[in-house]
């Protein structure tokens, strides 16, 4: 008789919950709410616009078929992939002021988090400007390498003060009282 690669039950170690955090710090997958999961369908399909250069048609068909993709908000999805591809020379044009070297020499997730962060801030001014912050430093610590949520974190917050000055300066002001 051969022994078992598998563990007995009694040698397993305890189930992991799926709701909490990451060692990284990171929300789990039970935990993220249909909004974020969008972003994160969004940002490899804009990998997939900037690093594959496919058609964005093509990678919207692609990543609808993903697993989970039917627990993420749809609608929000669309805007951020599309709005994102259609008008990326202008996020490009806002982002690229702040930045301390070319855009070849930035990561591609990283760059896809700022046009998400980016395109958040100019058209969906439904969504507050610390969430905007807050998720696209999430999905760089995520996906980006090690230190990019620094980067991304810099670059969006001055973008938040051009593009959503008054929001800032009034949630700022009443963070100080």
């Amino acid at each position: 008789m051969s022994e078992s690669s598998h563990p007995t039950p009694s040698t397993r170690p305890p189930r992991q919950s799926r709701k909490g955090l990451t060692s990284t710090g990171v929300l789990k997958a039970a935990s993220k709410s249909p909004r974020s999961r969008a972003r994160e369908f969004a940002l490899q399909a804009l990998y997939q616009v900037l690093v594959g250069k496919n058609e964005v048609s093509d990678i919207d068909l692609f990543t609808r078929d993903l697993a989970g993709f039917n627990k993420s908000d749809a609608l929000h999805f669309d805007a951020l992939l599309h709005g994102c591809a259609e008008h990326a020379a202008d996020l490009d044009a806002l982002i690229a002021p702040l930045l301390d070297r070319k855009f070849s020499e930035i990561s591609p997730v990283e760059h896809a988090v700022m046009w998400i962060g980016t395109f958040e801030f100019k058209y969906c001014p439904d969504v507050p400007w610390r969430v905007v912050l807050n998720e696209c430093i999430e999905l760089a610590k995520e996906f980006g390498g090690t230190d990019g949520h620094k980067y991304v974190n810099g670059v969006l917050n001055a973008l938040a003060t051009q593009l959503r000055e008054a929001e800032v300066s009034t949630d700022r002001s009443h963070a100080r009282a």
